[in-house]
């Protein structure tokens, strides 16, 4: 693998030999020992930290690199680890044999986010050949837990710098932000997500006695439905209103002729920094203790939201975009979560920028092969404003 980043199309090369390793969640499947194979020989200080039960082992990767000179702290994140495949026989060519079609590669994590972990690896080594007595230091955390439940990942990683005392300044998560072209949007926060699992208490009877009986569908029917009617806050200049949808609905017990005992709903809200998990707590408790209902709630709350404001990371990155491509992104917190809500707290300034994401997760994943090293390019040109 080495010989093969020394050719014309490093990046093209690293990627394919990612996309090659079968690192469903959350085996690494050796993507990090390939990235520490490239980054240990020009000065990188890595650092593998493995954690979580034996069956579900999760690996990261913290890489830094540090300038000879004062400055930021500045880390390039993603993640390894890729989603199932799906049926093999629904996708043209195997989902881990890196495949090019009409100018596209294609293979499971292509787009989510194998590009960005290969872009960002040789963006890091050509910065760091050009400019070795850099300002500040450049870091990589890589980790093999960000489809998965995000308990042994990016996580023990920041607890592990908070225990260090260590603070980064601004970060990059690779995620695909692109829409239609390389380069046109920046996400520049996320929303918080809170679920829920709601259980709501009747009479289990039979049908055709329903005065014997009490049914909680029928009961929480008026509070579902003043729950899905609900404002819970208009928003702000930069995150759209919080929204509430229902996942899942359990009840019955399968036989046509019984009423239920109990219905178990599953929920979430995606909310913006108008609202506080505390705040829709209250208000969905009031909600249902209004409606008179018997019910228990169970709370999960998998990350808050998080904003950076536009400022020196964002204007580095953006002027990296317009010189590579031409285009002009916009900053967005819309869409779900990463890993970048784990960063948030230690670090000034995080935002996610990668490739296109029309085909993350879906069967035949790809992307433009046009878009590779500009990417790569990109992630270098924002080190050099960032640490020369």
């Amino acid at each position: 693998m080495s010989d093969a980043l020394h050719d014309d199309r490093p990046t093209l090369r690293l990627l394919e030999a990612l996309i090659a390793r079968p690192s469903v969640t959350p085996d690494d499947a050796g993507c990090q020992a390939l990235v520490i194979e490239q980054l240990a020989p020009l000065g990188f200080d890595c650092e593998t930290l493995v954690c979580g039960p034996d069956a579900a082992r999760v690996t990261n990767l913290w890489a830094v690199h540090r300038g000879s000179r004062p400055g930021p702290t500045v880390v390039l994140a993603g993640h390894t680890d890729v989603v199932p495949t799906g049926p093999l026989s629904a996708w043209a060519s195997d989902p881990f044999v890196p495949s090019h079609r009409d100018g596209r590669l294609y293979g499971r994590g292509a787009a989510d986010m194998k590009t960005s972990i290969a872009a960002m690896t040789v963006a890091a080594m050509e910065f760091v050949r050009a400019q070795p007595q850099h300002a500040g230091h450049l870091a990589l955390l890589f980790t093999s837990d960000e489809e998965g439940p995000s308990i042994d990942g990016t996580v023990r990683v920041v607890e592990l710098l908070k225990a260090r005392g260590e603070r980064l300044d601004c970060c990059i998560v690779g995620e695909p932000t692109s829409v239609d072209r390389l380069g046109d949007m920046i996400k520049n926060g996320r929303r918080g997500s809170l679920s829920a699992r709601l259980t709501v208490k009747g009479v289990q009877g039979h049908v055709a006695y329903p005065q014997l009986a009490r049914n909680p569908i029928h009961l929480l029917a008026p509070a579902l439905a003043e729950l899905a009617a609900t404002e819970w806050d208009e928003g702000n200049a930069f995150f759209p209103p919080t929204t509430w949808q229902i996942s899942n609905l359990h009840a019955g017990t399968g036989a046509l002729n019984v009423i239920p005992g109990e219905v178990v709903v599953d929920f979430n809200f995606r909310f913006s920094t108008e609202s506080t998990p505390e705040q829709l707590k209250r208000r969905v408790n009031a909600l249902l203790s209004h409606h008179k209902l018997e019910y228990s709630i169970v709370w999960t709350l998998s990350g808050s939201p998080f904003l950076t404001r536009p400022g020196t990371l964002s204007a580095a990155l953006t002027a990296a975009i317009h010189a590579e491509t031409g285009a002009t992104p916009v900053l967005s917190t819309t869409g779900g979560t990463s890993d970048g809500r784990y960063i948030a707290p230690i670090c000034a300034q995080v935002v996610e920028f990668g490739p296109i994401n029309a085909t993350i997760h879906k069967i035949d994943e790809h992307v433009r092969v046009a878009d590779i090293e500009p990417l790569k390019n990109i992630y270098r040109r924002t080190l050099e404003s960032l640490l020369t």
